[in-house]
């Protein structure tokens, strides 16, 4: 990935994230048109980006340039997390002045991943995982995490679906459907599943894929373990175990991920 390029679109999604991060935080009543649920969750999640988000996407752009190229990984999974949260922004918060850069972050995410795992494609930094016991973790890992998320969503829809209701956590956020269920359900789950089963079989997008995973679980499990504490103080739907639970996840990824990055084989090994 050109050094260049790179460092282009951090600048200006780090430029966008904290912007927009800013007018959230400090704009009085700017998330108004939620419910108190919603608002919560909204204000959170960017105190969050500006806090740990924006931090990490820059440090592992500098990893990047100062350190290995296996840092491009790293950086794929900060993308992720910011192409995941702009979704919900774009499609889950009531419109405001900042839809247009809401957009804007989302897209240009979006298209920085797709950059990155072209040319991750073209020219793999990871060749190989020379430990097979951190294959396998990694493999088991990535599958259960994936099927138990399907159990626990499908766990909230379907009962609801049957009995004709909406469920709880749709009335207290007030929202239509639950952008998480789409997005998991959809997307994210079949995607961390067929991680799973390509790191099984030896391919390369999986080599590529897996750190980029756990970066992103990392930065996710803080978040619901962050969002679920201040919900909590708020008298909100919130529980203390749910924090406890998602950082333990939050630390089994690091632990996972640092025995990966010091299992593979790359170009510059």
């Amino acid at each position: 990935m050109r050094a260049q390029v790179m460092m282009a679109l951090s600048v200006s999604l780090a430029f966008l994230v904290a912007g927009v991060s800013l007018v959230g935080i400090f704009t009085p009543d700017f998330y108004a048109k939620e419910t108190l649920n919603w608002q919560v969750q909204s204000l959170g999640q960017d105190i969050i980006d500006l806090v740990l988000v924006v931090p990490v996407l820059m440090v592992t752009t500098l990893i990047t340039f100062k350190i290995k190229r296996t840092g491009a990984l790293l950086w794929g999974g900060v993308i992720l997390y910011l192409i995941y949260t702009f979704t919900i922004y774009s499609f889950d918060v009531h419109f405001n002045k900042l839809f247009i850069f809401y957009c804007l972050t989302f897209g240009l995410a979006f298209y920085s991943f797709l950059y990155l795992i072209y040319k991750q494609l073209k020219e793999p930094t990871i060749t190989q995982i020379e430990s097979v016991a951190v294959k396998k973790v990694i493999v088991v890992y990535f599958i259960t995490l994936s099927i138990l998320f399907y159990f626990l969503w499908l766990s909230e829809i379907v009962p609801s679906v049957i009995n004709n209701t909406i469920p709880k956590i749709l009335v207290e956020a007030g929202l239509p459907t639950n952008p998480v269920h789409v997005i998991d359900l959809a997307i994210f789950l079949p995607g961390i599943f067929s991680t799973g089963i390509l790191v099984l079989k030896n391919k390369p997008l999986g080599l590529i894929l897996t750190p980029v995973m756990l970066v992103f679980f990392i930065l996710m499990d803080i978040t619901i373990a962050a969002l679920s504490a201040m919900m909590q103080q708020k008298g909100l739907e919130g529980s203390f175990s749910i924090t406890i639970a998602m950082g333990a996840l939050a630390l089994f990824s690091l632990v996972l991920l640092v025995w990966y990055m010091r299992s593979i084989r790359s170009e510059e090994s």
